[in-house]
C-alpha cells in the first residue's frame, strides 16, 4: 500500500499555493453589462435627476433672470458652439491652468521635500505654508495685478501661490507617513542621500503626495477662474472665469450657467483623465485596490 504521509517540505509548498490562490486576482476585462451598470448608469441618473429638478424648479421661479431655462442654456452652447468660440473659452482657461500646474509641481515637489526633511526648515516656514494654504486665493489677485500687470504673468502667479503649499504639504504629510524600516533598509543597500530620496522616500510617499497633488490641482484651477474673474484685459482673451464675469455683467443667466457648467466640466475631466488613475495606479501598486 502507498504511503500517505507528506514531509514538511511539501506541506509547505501547499500552504504557499494556497497563499497564491487568495492572491490571484481576474485581470480580465468586466463584462459590458457590468461596466455599464456600475460606471455609466450611476452618472446618467444624476445627471436626470438633475435636468429633472431644475425643469421642476424653472416654472416655479418664472423669472429667466435668476433662473434660465435648460433650453435657454443649451442654446447659448449651441451659440457660443457655431460661432467658434466654446473651444477657445475652454482651452484658454485649460492651458493656462495645466501650465501653471506644472510650475507648481516643479517648486512645490523640492520644497515639500526639504521641509519634511530638514527640521530647521520645517519649523521656520511649514507653519507658513499651512497658513498659505488656508488663505483665499483670490486674496492673491490684488497684489499681483499690482506687481505684474495685467498679464500672464499675473495668472501664473495666483496659481503658483494657491498650488505650491498643497503640493508641498501633502509631500510632507506623505514622507511623514514612511515607515522608518523602509529608511534603515534603503541605508543599508546604500540609498542614502538623493538615492534614498528618488528610490525609497519618494515612492513610498506617492499616497500623501498624489493627495497633494489633486488638491494643489483644485487649488489650481480655482485660484485661475478667480484671477480670470477679476483681471480683465484684451490681451488675456477670454477664459471661463472672464465668460462668467461676461454674464454677470450682461445679466445674462445662460451664460452665466453655460460657464458655471464648462468649469466643472473641466474640473471632473481632469479628475477622471489624469488623477483618479494615478491615484489608482498608487493604490493598486501597494495592494489597496484590487482589480476585479
Amino acid at each position: 500500500m502507498a504511503s500517505t504521509e507528506t514531509t514538511p517540505v511539501q506541506d509547505a509548498g501547499s500552504v504557499e499555493a494556497g497563499l497564491d490562490a487568495l492572491e490571484t486576482t481576474t485581470t480580465g476585462r468586466p463584462p459590458l453589462r457590468e461596466t455599464l451598470v456600475n460606471k455609466v448608469l450611476p452618472p446618467i441618473a444624476a445627471i436626470a435627476v438633475v435636468l429633472v429638478v431644475w425643469y421642476i424648479l424653472y416654472p416655479v421661479v418664472d423669472d429667466p433672470t435668476k433662473l434660465p431655462s435648460p433650453g435657454a442654456v443649451g442654446s447659448a452652447f449651441q451659440d457660443a458652439w457655431l460661432r467658434g468660440e466654446l473651444l477657445g473659452y475652454i482651452w484658454t482657461s485649460v492651458s493656462r491652468g495645466l501650465l501653471g500646474f506644472a510650475f507648481a509641481l516643479v517648486i512645490g515637489t523640492p520644497l515639500g521635500l526639504l521641509v519634511a526633511r530638514v527640521k530647521f526648515v520645517r519649523a521656520a516656514i511649514g507653519p507658513i505654508l499651512s497658513g498659505l494654504q488656508s488663505l483665499p486665493s483670490v486674496a492673491w489677485v490684488p497684489p499681483a495685478v499690482i506687481w505684474l500687470g495685467l498679464n500672464n504673468s499675473m495668472m501664473y502667479a495666483v496659481i503658483l501661490l494657491g498650488a505650491v503649499p498643497s503640493i508641498a504639504n501633502g509631500l510632507v504629510s506623505g514622507v511623514d507617513q514612511v515607515p522608518p524600516l523602509f529608511l534603515r533598509a534603503g541605508r543599508t543597500m546604500g540609498a542614502t542621500g538623493a538615492k534614498g530620496v528618488w528610490y525609497v522616500t519618494l515612492p513610498a510617499s506617492l499616497p500623501g503626495y498624489v493627495a497633494g497633488l489633486k488638491q494643489g490641482w483644485a487649488f489650481s484651477w480655482r485660484s485661475l477662474m478667480a484671477a480670470e474673474i477679476i483681471a480683465q484685459f484684451p490681451d488675456l482673451g477670454v477664459g471661463l472665469g472672464q465668460l462668467l464675469e461676461n454674464g454677470r455683467t450682461a445679466s445674462d443667466m445662460a451664460m452665466v450657467f453655460e460657464a458655471i457648467l464648462l468649469i466643472l466640466f473641466v474640473g471632473i475631466a481632469i479628475d477622471l483623465l489624469i488623477f483618479s488613475p494615478l491615484e489608482r495606479w498608487v493604490l493598486r501598486s501597494r495592494g489597496l485596490l484590487v482589480k476585479s
